[in-house]
Protein backbone atom coordinates (compact mmCIF):
# COMPACT_ATOMS: atom_id res chain seq x y z
CA UNK A 1 0.00 0.00 0.00
CA UNK A 2 1.23 3.30 -1.12
CA UNK A 3 0.74 6.61 0.43
CA UNK A 4 -0.17 9.89 -1.12
CA UNK A 5 0.29 12.42 1.19
CA UNK A 6 -1.89 15.57 0.18
CA UNK A 7 -1.37 19.03 1.72
CA UNK A 8 -5.07 20.36 1.95
CA UNK A 9 -5.76 24.16 1.96
CA UNK A 10 -9.18 24.96 1.86
CA UNK A 11 -8.53 28.88 2.10
CA UNK A 12 -11.13 31.41 1.65
CA UNK A 13 -15.38 31.62 0.53
CA UNK A 14 -16.47 28.77 -1.15
CA UNK A 15 -12.66 26.90 -1.20
CA UNK A 16 -13.93 25.18 2.12
CA UNK A 17 -17.44 23.99 0.47
CA UNK A 18 -15.95 22.69 -2.97
CA UNK A 19 -12.10 21.21 -1.09
CA UNK A 20 -15.02 19.01 1.22
CA UNK A 21 -16.40 17.68 -1.91
CA UNK A 22 -12.94 17.08 -2.95
CA UNK A 23 -11.99 14.99 -0.13
CA UNK A 24 -15.21 13.10 0.01
CA UNK A 25 -14.06 12.02 -3.88
CA UNK A 26 -10.59 10.98 -2.86
CA UNK A 27 -12.00 9.06 0.38
CA UNK A 28 -14.38 7.09 -2.34
CA UNK A 29 -11.55 5.97 -4.20
CA UNK A 30 -9.56 4.63 -1.05
CA UNK A 31 -12.65 2.06 -1.40
CA UNK A 32 -11.59 1.20 -4.68
CA UNK A 33 -7.96 1.26 -5.37
CA UNK A 34 -6.14 -1.57 -3.30
CA UNK A 35 -3.09 -0.64 -4.03
CA UNK A 36 -2.91 3.80 -2.93
CA UNK A 37 -4.53 5.40 0.23
CA UNK A 38 -4.88 9.48 0.37
CA UNK A 39 -3.29 10.69 3.92
CA UNK A 40 -4.92 14.90 4.19
CA UNK A 41 -3.08 17.60 6.55
CA UNK A 42 -5.28 20.37 6.53
CA UNK A 43 -3.58 23.95 7.38
CA UNK A 44 -5.96 27.30 7.88
CA UNK A 45 -4.65 29.43 6.06
CA UNK A 46 -6.30 32.45 4.19
CA UNK A 47 -7.58 35.71 4.53
CA UNK A 48 -8.90 34.61 8.64
CA UNK A 49 -5.57 33.46 9.59
CA UNK A 50 -4.38 36.99 7.98
CA UNK A 51 -6.99 38.84 10.18
CA UNK A 52 -5.66 37.30 13.57
CA UNK A 53 -2.03 36.80 12.89
CA UNK A 54 -1.46 39.60 9.75
CA UNK A 55 -0.22 36.67 7.73
CA UNK A 56 -1.67 34.84 5.22
CA UNK A 57 0.64 31.84 6.42
CA UNK A 58 3.07 31.37 8.98
CA UNK A 59 6.80 32.46 8.22
CA UNK A 60 7.83 28.73 7.35
CA UNK A 61 4.93 27.72 5.36
CA UNK A 62 6.95 26.51 2.45
CA UNK A 63 8.49 24.16 4.34
CA UNK A 64 6.05 22.59 5.49
CA UNK A 65 4.30 22.14 2.24
CA UNK A 66 7.58 20.43 1.34
CA UNK A 67 7.01 17.59 2.64
CA UNK A 68 3.86 16.61 0.80
CA UNK A 69 2.98 15.19 -2.40
CA UNK A 70 0.86 17.87 -3.82
CA UNK A 71 -0.86 20.52 -2.58
CA UNK A 72 -5.18 20.83 -2.95
CA UNK A 73 -6.17 25.00 -2.38
CA UNK A 74 -9.40 25.81 -2.63
CA UNK A 75 -9.33 29.36 -2.89
CA UNK A 76 -8.05 33.02 -1.57
CA UNK A 77 -9.81 36.30 -1.44
CA UNK A 78 -12.00 37.77 1.00
CA UNK A 79 -13.53 41.61 0.86
CA UNK A 80 -11.85 42.79 4.25
CA UNK A 81 -8.43 42.40 2.65
CA UNK A 82 -6.92 43.69 -0.42
CA UNK A 83 -6.46 41.14 -3.55
CA UNK A 84 -2.36 41.79 -3.58
CA UNK A 85 -2.10 41.00 0.15
CA UNK A 86 -4.45 37.53 -0.25
CA UNK A 87 -2.67 36.66 -3.97
CA UNK A 88 0.81 37.39 -2.64
CA UNK A 89 0.67 36.23 0.90
CA UNK A 90 -0.18 32.32 -0.37
CA UNK A 91 -0.55 31.51 -3.74
CA UNK A 92 1.78 33.29 -5.83
CA UNK A 93 4.53 32.12 -3.57
CA UNK A 94 3.88 28.93 -3.50
CA UNK A 95 3.25 28.81 -7.23
CA UNK A 96 7.45 30.87 -7.59
CA UNK A 97 8.88 29.18 -4.51
CA UNK A 98 8.01 25.49 -5.83
CA UNK A 99 9.07 26.69 -9.26
CA UNK A 100 5.28 25.63 -10.80
CA UNK A 101 6.59 26.78 -13.64
CA UNK A 102 3.63 25.87 -15.58
CA UNK A 103 0.28 26.56 -15.45
CA UNK A 104 -2.11 23.80 -16.98
CA UNK A 105 -5.85 24.56 -17.50
CA UNK A 106 -8.39 23.13 -19.47
CA UNK A 107 -10.63 24.42 -21.85
CA UNK A 108 -12.98 21.69 -23.04
CA UNK A 109 -16.53 21.66 -23.56
CA UNK A 110 -18.01 18.43 -21.52
CA UNK A 111 -20.98 16.72 -22.76
CA UNK A 112 -24.20 18.05 -21.41
CA UNK A 113 -23.14 21.55 -21.09
CA UNK A 114 -24.71 24.38 -23.37
CA UNK A 115 -22.05 26.01 -25.43
CA UNK A 116 -22.82 29.65 -25.61
CA UNK A 117 -21.42 29.54 -29.14
CA UNK A 118 -24.23 29.05 -31.79
CA UNK A 119 -22.98 26.42 -34.39
CA UNK A 120 -19.95 25.15 -31.90
CA UNK A 121 -20.07 21.88 -29.90
CA UNK A 122 -17.72 19.52 -28.64
CA UNK A 123 -15.11 18.79 -30.66
CA UNK A 124 -14.87 22.70 -31.49
CA UNK A 125 -13.71 23.25 -27.83
CA UNK A 126 -10.66 21.16 -26.64
CA UNK A 127 -8.16 22.71 -26.18
CA UNK A 128 -4.84 22.74 -22.93
CA UNK A 129 -3.63 26.42 -22.19
CA UNK A 130 0.40 26.31 -20.94
CA UNK A 131 0.35 29.85 -19.17
CA UNK A 132 3.57 30.57 -17.65
CA UNK A 133 3.50 30.78 -14.10
CA UNK A 134 6.32 31.93 -12.24
CA UNK A 135 7.71 35.30 -13.77
CA UNK A 136 6.38 37.24 -16.84
CA UNK A 137 3.85 40.27 -15.81
CA UNK A 138 3.00 38.30 -11.98
CA UNK A 139 7.44 38.79 -11.56
CA UNK A 140 6.30 41.33 -8.80
CA UNK A 141 8.77 43.36 -9.14
CA UNK A 142 8.23 47.31 -9.11
CA UNK A 143 7.66 49.98 -6.76
CA UNK A 144 6.58 53.70 -5.83
CA UNK A 145 7.46 57.02 -5.25
CA UNK A 146 6.03 60.41 -4.18
CA UNK A 147 3.19 58.42 -2.21
CA UNK A 148 0.08 60.29 -1.38
CA UNK A 149 1.28 63.29 -3.71
CA UNK A 150 0.02 63.88 -7.29
CA UNK A 151 2.97 63.44 -8.71
CA UNK A 152 2.42 59.60 -7.32
CA UNK A 153 3.87 56.53 -9.30
CA UNK A 154 3.43 53.16 -9.77
CA UNK A 155 6.16 50.76 -11.93
CA UNK A 156 5.43 47.24 -12.16
CA UNK A 157 7.97 45.83 -14.16
CA UNK A 158 7.63 42.40 -16.56
CA UNK A 159 10.00 40.17 -16.27
CA UNK A 160 11.03 37.65 -19.18
CA UNK A 161 14.35 35.30 -19.21
CA UNK A 162 15.12 33.24 -22.00
CA UNK A 163 15.75 30.21 -19.63
CA UNK A 164 11.89 30.81 -18.21
CA UNK A 165 10.30 30.84 -21.68
CA UNK A 166 12.26 28.61 -23.12
CA UNK A 167 11.24 25.56 -20.20
CA UNK A 168 7.63 26.57 -20.82
CA UNK A 169 7.48 25.96 -24.61
CA UNK A 170 9.16 23.27 -24.22
CA UNK A 171 6.85 21.97 -22.38
CA UNK A 172 4.16 23.07 -24.76
CA UNK A 173 5.78 21.25 -27.57
CA UNK A 174 6.53 17.85 -26.21
CA UNK A 175 2.80 18.11 -24.86
CA UNK A 176 1.57 18.80 -28.23
CA UNK A 177 3.80 16.15 -29.38
CA UNK A 178 2.42 13.33 -27.45
CA UNK A 179 -1.02 14.78 -28.34
CA UNK A 180 -0.72 15.45 -31.75
CA UNK A 181 -1.86 18.13 -31.98
CA UNK A 182 -0.86 21.98 -32.97
CA UNK A 183 1.09 24.98 -30.74
CA UNK A 184 -0.41 28.17 -30.30
CA UNK A 185 2.00 30.73 -28.73
CA UNK A 186 -0.09 33.75 -27.67
CA UNK A 187 1.89 37.50 -28.04
CA UNK A 188 1.92 41.20 -28.66
CA UNK A 189 5.34 41.76 -30.01
CA UNK A 190 4.06 44.36 -31.99
CA UNK A 191 3.54 46.67 -28.79
CA UNK A 192 5.89 45.44 -26.07
CA UNK A 193 9.20 45.85 -28.23
CA UNK A 194 11.31 44.26 -25.71
CA UNK A 195 9.68 41.25 -23.53
CA UNK A 196 7.18 39.73 -26.21
CA UNK A 197 10.10 39.82 -28.87
CA UNK A 198 12.21 37.87 -27.03
CA UNK A 199 8.80 35.89 -26.64
CA UNK A 200 9.02 35.36 -30.33
CA UNK A 201 12.23 34.88 -30.84
CA UNK A 202 12.14 31.88 -28.32
CA UNK A 203 8.77 30.33 -29.85
CA UNK A 204 10.87 30.36 -33.24
CA UNK A 205 14.02 27.98 -32.20
CA UNK A 206 11.70 26.36 -29.88
CA UNK A 207 9.48 25.14 -32.90
CA UNK A 208 12.65 24.24 -35.16
CA UNK A 209 12.99 21.75 -33.23
CA UNK A 210 9.54 20.37 -33.22
CA UNK A 211 9.45 20.25 -36.97
CA UNK A 212 6.64 17.43 -36.56
CA UNK A 213 4.64 19.58 -34.35
CA UNK A 214 2.25 22.22 -36.25
CA UNK A 215 2.93 25.69 -34.71
CA UNK A 216 1.37 28.76 -35.50
CA UNK A 217 1.12 32.44 -33.60
CA UNK A 218 -1.42 34.93 -32.78
CA UNK A 219 -1.45 38.48 -30.84
CA UNK A 220 -3.45 38.12 -27.85
CA UNK A 221 -5.99 40.46 -29.20
CA UNK A 222 -6.45 38.41 -32.01
CA UNK A 223 -6.24 35.15 -30.12
CA UNK A 224 -8.89 36.57 -28.34
CA UNK A 225 -11.20 37.19 -30.94
CA UNK A 226 -10.80 33.72 -32.70
CA UNK A 227 -11.17 32.29 -29.30
CA UNK A 228 -15.37 33.30 -29.42
CA UNK A 229 -15.09 32.86 -33.63
CA UNK A 230 -12.96 29.82 -34.36
CA UNK A 231 -12.34 28.20 -30.77
CA UNK A 232 -11.63 25.10 -33.08
CA UNK A 233 -7.77 26.42 -33.81
CA UNK A 234 -6.89 26.09 -30.79
CA UNK A 235 -5.36 22.79 -29.08
CA UNK A 236 -2.39 23.77 -26.90
CA UNK A 237 -1.93 27.12 -26.62
CA UNK A 238 1.06 28.70 -24.88
CA UNK A 239 1.38 32.13 -22.83
CA UNK A 240 2.54 34.59 -20.85
CA UNK A 241 1.46 34.61 -16.98
CA UNK A 242 -0.83 37.69 -17.84
CA UNK A 243 -2.20 36.83 -21.33
CA UNK A 244 -2.41 32.85 -19.97
CA UNK A 245 -4.72 34.67 -16.90
CA UNK A 246 -7.26 36.44 -19.25
CA UNK A 247 -7.79 34.18 -22.21
CA UNK A 248 -8.16 31.39 -19.69
CA UNK A 249 -11.18 32.93 -18.08
CA UNK A 250 -12.51 33.69 -21.48
CA UNK A 251 -11.68 30.06 -22.43
CA UNK A 252 -14.16 29.00 -19.23
CA UNK A 253 -16.64 31.39 -20.01
CA UNK A 254 -16.52 28.87 -23.84
CA UNK A 255 -16.63 25.60 -21.66
CA UNK A 256 -19.81 26.99 -19.59
CA UNK A 257 -18.23 29.22 -16.88
CA UNK A 258 -15.60 29.50 -13.76
CA UNK A 259 -17.92 26.72 -12.55
CA UNK A 260 -16.32 23.86 -14.87
CA UNK A 261 -12.80 25.81 -14.74
CA UNK A 262 -9.98 23.84 -13.08
CA UNK A 263 -5.99 24.22 -12.87
CA UNK A 264 -2.86 22.87 -12.22
CA UNK A 265 0.19 24.36 -11.05
CA UNK A 266 3.17 22.23 -12.00
CA UNK A 267 6.77 21.74 -11.39
CA UNK A 268 7.10 18.85 -14.07
CA UNK A 269 10.60 17.62 -12.52
CA UNK A 270 9.01 16.98 -9.68
CA UNK A 271 11.65 18.57 -7.60
CA UNK A 272 8.45 20.13 -5.27
CA UNK A 273 5.00 19.55 -4.72
CA UNK A 274 2.91 20.44 -7.52
CA UNK A 275 -0.62 22.60 -6.70
CA UNK A 276 -4.26 22.06 -8.01
CA UNK A 277 -7.05 24.65 -7.51
CA UNK A 278 -10.22 25.78 -9.44
CA UNK A 279 -10.29 28.71 -11.05
CA UNK A 280 -13.54 30.30 -9.69
CA UNK A 281 -11.67 32.24 -6.85
CA UNK A 282 -13.59 32.54 -3.13
CA UNK A 283 -16.68 34.09 -4.77
CA UNK A 284 -17.65 35.36 -1.51
CA UNK A 285 -20.83 36.57 -2.66
CA UNK A 286 -21.92 33.07 -2.92
CA UNK A 287 -19.92 31.53 0.11
CA UNK A 288 -21.76 29.80 2.57
CA UNK A 289 -25.24 29.40 0.77
CA UNK A 290 -24.18 25.75 -0.09
CA UNK A 291 -24.79 26.58 -4.31
CA UNK A 292 -20.58 26.88 -5.14
CA UNK A 293 -20.25 24.58 -8.10
CA UNK A 294 -17.95 22.33 -7.43
CA UNK A 295 -17.22 20.32 -10.57
CA UNK A 296 -14.09 22.68 -11.63
CA UNK A 297 -12.43 21.56 -8.19
CA UNK A 298 -13.20 17.86 -9.15
CA UNK A 299 -11.65 18.20 -12.10
CA UNK A 300 -8.37 19.38 -10.67
CA UNK A 301 -8.64 16.57 -8.59
CA UNK A 302 -8.49 14.80 -11.56
CA UNK A 303 -5.73 16.40 -12.75
CA UNK A 304 -4.08 16.14 -9.42
CA UNK A 305 -4.46 12.05 -9.54
CA UNK A 306 -2.75 12.23 -13.48
CA UNK A 307 0.09 14.22 -12.41
CA UNK A 308 0.86 12.26 -9.39
CA UNK A 309 0.56 9.07 -11.53
CA UNK A 310 3.94 10.44 -13.45
CA UNK A 311 5.72 11.73 -10.17
CA UNK A 312 4.76 8.48 -8.21
CA UNK A 313 5.00 6.19 -11.42
CA UNK A 314 1.40 4.64 -10.09
CA UNK A 315 -0.24 4.23 -13.27
CA UNK A 316 -3.50 2.98 -10.53
CA UNK A 317 -3.43 7.19 -9.98
CA UNK A 318 -3.94 8.01 -13.89
CA UNK A 319 -6.74 5.33 -14.27
CA UNK A 320 -8.43 6.89 -11.16
CA UNK A 321 -8.08 10.61 -12.39
CA UNK A 322 -9.76 9.25 -15.98
CA UNK A 323 -12.38 7.95 -13.77
CA UNK A 324 -12.72 10.70 -12.37
CA UNK A 325 -13.50 12.83 -15.15
CA UNK A 326 -15.99 9.92 -16.73
CA UNK A 327 -17.99 10.40 -12.99
CA UNK A 328 -18.27 14.17 -13.86
CA UNK A 329 -19.22 14.14 -17.47
CA UNK A 330 -21.61 11.56 -16.60
CA UNK A 331 -23.35 13.74 -14.38
CA UNK A 332 -23.48 16.25 -16.70
CA UNK A 333 -24.58 14.01 -19.86
CA UNK A 334 -27.55 13.05 -17.22
CA UNK A 335 -28.43 16.50 -16.32
CA UNK A 336 -30.50 16.22 -13.18
CA UNK A 337 -27.65 17.59 -10.76
CA UNK A 338 -26.76 20.90 -11.37
CA UNK A 339 -25.84 23.85 -9.34
CA UNK A 340 -27.78 27.15 -9.94
CA UNK A 341 -24.40 28.89 -12.20
CA UNK A 342 -25.60 25.96 -14.94
CA UNK A 343 -28.84 25.91 -14.92
CA UNK A 344 -30.34 24.01 -11.77
CA UNK A 345 -31.14 23.65 -8.01
CA UNK A 346 -28.97 21.52 -6.76
CA UNK A 347 -26.56 22.36 -3.63
CA UNK A 348 -22.59 21.55 -3.84
CA UNK A 349 -23.35 18.42 -1.71
CA UNK A 350 -25.54 17.24 -3.74
CA UNK A 351 -23.42 17.19 -7.23
CA UNK A 352 -20.30 15.79 -5.53
CA UNK A 353 -22.30 13.05 -4.10
CA UNK A 354 -23.49 12.60 -7.90
CA UNK A 355 -20.08 12.40 -8.90
CA UNK A 356 -18.81 9.72 -6.58
CA UNK A 357 -22.00 7.27 -7.07
CA UNK A 358 -21.40 8.00 -10.94
CA UNK A 359 -17.46 7.16 -9.99
CA UNK A 360 -18.45 4.21 -8.41
CA UNK A 361 -20.70 2.84 -10.44
CA UNK A 362 -17.86 3.54 -13.08
CA UNK A 363 -15.82 0.62 -10.95
CA UNK A 364 -17.93 -1.47 -10.17
CA UNK A 365 -18.96 -1.78 -13.64
CA UNK A 366 -15.42 -1.80 -15.23
CA UNK A 367 -16.10 1.23 -17.30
Amino acid sequence: MQTIKLAVIPGDGIGPEVVAEAIKLLQALDEVLPTVTFQYTTFPWGSEYYLRTGRMAPPDFLETLRAFDAILLGAVGDPRVPDHITLWGLLLPIRQGFDQYVNLRPIKLLPGVPCPLVGKGLKDIDMLIIRENTEGEYAGIGGWSHRGTDRETALQTAVFTRHGVERVMDYAFQLARRLGVSVTSISKANALNYSMVLWDEVFAAVRARYPDVPAQSFLVDAAALYFVRQPERFKVVVASNLFGDILTDLGAALQGGLGLAASANLNPPGAYPSMFEPVHGSAPDIAGQGVANPLATLWATSLLLEQLAVYRQLPVLAQAGQAVMAAIEAVLREGQVRTPDLGGEATTSEVGAAVRRALLAGFKTGS
